[in-house]
């Protein structure tokens, strides 16, 4: 239990890595049969992709310890493509309709919060082309947006006073501008990058400063695979895999697998627009959305009944996974949850017009 873990006394290093040692190899030797079942192939990627979740927190708690940046290996050798492509400002304007939000009962791998598939109704709306960046988020700093009380929450000023939060984690104030603190490094402020590092309650008080909102889970997902039907002026009852279609992600559509061991410019990776022109609905930093994290109707939890059973109405959904998110793992309808205290994490917001 996670209560009880801290409690218990650590293996040596060497166990830790004769324990390693020998279940990777059970497992090889299992893998090395005729086809898995239909639950043991479940179970295989699972761990896999729990795995791949908590190496991503490697990578976030090396940025809260002020540790060397991570070395990934897949696309390591060089920076994303277009990596300074500058800002992408404006919305886009996605009809309403009938949407059938979550997994599909066909997909390879789901996992029990996204299952399955119902069909919701969503009125019209207007949602940002890109996440907020820095250099609007310094807009909000520097009209005292972390002083004013009446843009936040109550739960929102509670946090910001018991922080005492002025600045989003990991600016830096120099001589009348700021620079950031990426992990044992302190580098230029980068203003066309997605803000990074903001619990929800932030992207809420920027929403209420802005005149925006923050988008529901339903409408995030709608504007990375939704399509219009014919005329344009309704929502097609089918989604795209991928917000650029069927294809996995790869270097051109997506900032993911540590390409670039950080965030790129909100403009970069046009090749990724989803049908609405929204950028970067996948890859480069994670998005809080407005939606609380509930169960869909019908739940039932799988084998690993902890994964989501215990979180459900206390936590608030993030969609669109990061730069260190692994490509292998991430869909639109994957559904991350953290509370909305949690600054340590690589997530960001964009926003929704009030209309």
């Amino acid at each position: 239990a996670h209560d009880d873990r801290w409690d218990l006394k650590l293996p040596s290093l060497d166990g830790t890595l004769r324990y390693l040692n020998d279940v990777c190899e059970t497992v090889l030797a299992r893998l090395d049969r005729p086809l898995a079942s239909a639950r043991d192939s479940y179970l295989y990627q699972l761990v896999t992709f729990h795995e791949d979740m908590h190496d991503e927190a490697f990578a976030y708690s090396r940025q809260t310890l002020g540790y060397p940046a991570p070395r990934f290996g897949r696309w390591a050798d060089g920076p994303a493509v277009d990596a300074d492509a500058g800002p992408c400002p404006g919305d886009v304007a996605v009809p309403g309709g009938r949407f059938a939000l979550g997994g599909a009962s066909d997909a390879r791998f789901r996992f029990d919060n996204e299952k399955w598939g119902h069909v919701r109704d969503v009125a019209p709306f207007r949602i940002a082309r890109a996440p907020v960046t820095h250099g609007e988020f310094a807009g909000f700093v520097a009209d005292h947006g972390y002083q004013r009380a009446e843009l936040w929450s109550a739960d929102g000023w509670a946090w910001r006073t018991r922080a005492a939060a002025d600045q989003p984690l990991y600016w830096i104030a120099d001589r009348g501008s700021w620079r950031l603190q990426r992990y044992d490094r302190v580098v230029a402020f980068a203003p066309h990058q997605p803000v990074i590092h903001v619990t929800w309650y932030e992207a809420d008080a920027f929403c209420r400063w802005a005149g925006r909102r923050l988008p529901t889970e339903l409408e995030w997902e709608v504007a990375a695979v939704g399509a219009p039907a014919a005329g344009g002026r309704t929502l097609a009852p089918t989604k795209r895999r991928f917000p650029w279609g069927d294809a996995p992600p790869d270097r051109a559509h997506a900032n993911l697998d540590g390409a670039a061991t950080g965030c790129i410019d909100v403009a970069a990776l046009p090749a990724g627009d989803s049908t609405w022109g929204c950028r970067q609905m996948l890859g480069n930093v994670w998005q809080w959305t407005s939606s609380d994290f509930t169960p869909y109707p019908g739940f039932a939890a799988d084998p690993y009944a902890d994964y989501s059973v215990p979180w459900f109405g206390t936590r608030k959904v993030l969609r669109g996974g990061c730069w260190a998110t692994r490509a292998r793992l991430i869909t639109p309808v994957y559904r991350n949850f953290f509370t909305p205290d949690r600054r340590d994490v690589f997530a960001g917001f964009r926003t929704c017009a009030i209309d």
